[in-house]
């Protein structure tokens, strides 16, 4: 992986900050590009942060060379305000971001999709997520990761009432979530930014939906020292 350079967007989010610190405590890149509205809170000697709101990317990236691009980009329905923005966020931007990632050379594109992903479910929110998984495959990735986390668990600035209460009762609910129950698992952070690096290392070409199991043994991956793995 010596030389190699990644793109990432969405490192301020809660994958996202945890994948940034995976990618440069790790040696898989030899730079890291890390596209965000505000200044990230830190430096890194092979950090560039890209200061930029995300509807600019494909005209503000012109000129960076990338091997492989991760999008954490994504809303929910309270945040957002309305469904109309929640697929502004959670289809075109990351659409925007995949187009200006695949316009710098990035041949595996790795995205943060969720659970339950599919275009006849019921919340908008499921299906803005396959919406977006579908048109990614229309950008011209070699590669194309997708993974499907349950509820996300980690620390938050804004703090909200679900993600307080399964961060409280997931771990009793979790081991009866067995077998294809088992992709609605709550998942912490940090492993689901190590199933993204682990996505990266698998070099595997095609297109590739991860959950349960699969982003389990992804994450595993992921943890190792980049030669072990």
């Amino acid at each position: 992986m010596e030389g190699r350079t990644a793109l990432v967007a969405g490192a301020s989010g809660l994958v996202g900050a945890e994948l940034l610190r995976l990618l440069l405590d790790g040696e898989d890149y030899q730079r890291v590009h890390a596209v965000s509205r505000r200044p990230l809170p830190f430096d890194h000697v092979r950090l560039a942060n890209r200061i930029m709101p995300i509807e600019q990317v494909e005209e503000r990236l012109t000129g960076l060379k990338c091997h492989d691009a991760f999008c954490c980009i994504g809303s929910t329905r309270r945040k957002a305000g309305s469904d109309e923005e929640l697929r502004r966020v959670d289809v075109e931007l990351v659409l925007a971001f995949a187009r200006a990632a695949r316009a710098c050379g990035a041949q595996r594109f790795v995205v943060l999709s969720a659970a339950g992903a599919d275009a006849s479910a019921r919340a908008g929110y499921l299906r803005h997520k396959a919406a977006m998984e579908a048109a990614l495959g229309t950008v011209g990735f070699t590669s194309l990761d997708v993974l499907r986390p349950g509820l996300l668990l980690g620390f938050r600035r804004e703090l909200r009432p679900a993600e307080l209460a399964g961060t409280l009762l997931m771990p009793l609910v979790n081991p009866l979530l067995s077998g294809p129950l088992r992709q609605w698992r709550a998942v912490p952070a940090r492993d689901v930014a190590a199933a993204m690096v682990g996505a990266a290392r698998s070099l595997r070409r095609g297109t590739y939906v991860y959950a349960g199991e699969a982003l389990a043994a992804l994450a595993r991956s992921g943890r190792k020292p980049a030669r072990a793995a």
